[in-house]
């Protein structure tokens, strides 16, 4: 199992939405087919087909917990896998 599959598995299980370094959780974004800009701290996440647009900002090197539930939401709502 890659460093993809086993973050998407911790944000699914629910294992520790605090506990998620913000890079890879960006990396995961994109794995999952989200195109992205930055400006600044804020890296803004759009997808075609995805009715909501992601602005995730880092807590030091980790993701703000509430973004990752806000991840976890748009994954579970559009059924959204990895290797699509």
């Amino acid at each position: 199992m890659g460093k993809h599959e086993r973050l998407y598995e911790h944000i699914m299980l629910r294992r520790g939405d605090a506990n998620v370094p913000f890079k890879a959780l960006c990396s995961l974004m994109e794995r999952l087919g989200f195109s992205w800009r930055t400006r600044g701290d804020h890296h803004i996440f759009w997808m075609e087909g995805v009715e909501e647009i992601l602005n995730l900002q880092p807590k030091g090197s980790a993701a703000k917990p509430y973004q990752v539930r806000q991840v976890r939401n748009v994954i579970l709502r559009y059924g959204l896998r990895l290797g699509k």
